[in-house]
């Protein structure tokens, strides 16, 4: 899935799998990686410029996890 979306052409993966950094090699990889803490959608709302901000931040080959508290 990496490499396709490389070839497709893009720059970020938005994902709550948490165990894609154990599952897949991510040495190399030009596509930037973003797995948030929490996928329910109430309280992805409510982090929503934290997420902002890790897009915005985010490099080719970027892995980061944006913790998002369950209630």
């Amino acid at each position: 899935m990496l490499k396709a979306a490389e070839e497709a052409g893009f720059d970020l993966l938005l994902s709550t799998d948490k165990n894609i950094k154990y599952q897949q090699n991510l040495k190399g990889r030009r596509i930037a990686i973003l797995i948030l803490g929490n996928p329910q959608r109430p309280a992805v709302h409510r982090y929503i410029d934290r997420i902002v901000a890790a897009v915005n931040a985010a490099t080719p080959g970027s892995y980061v996890e944006v913790e998002i508290p369950f209630d």
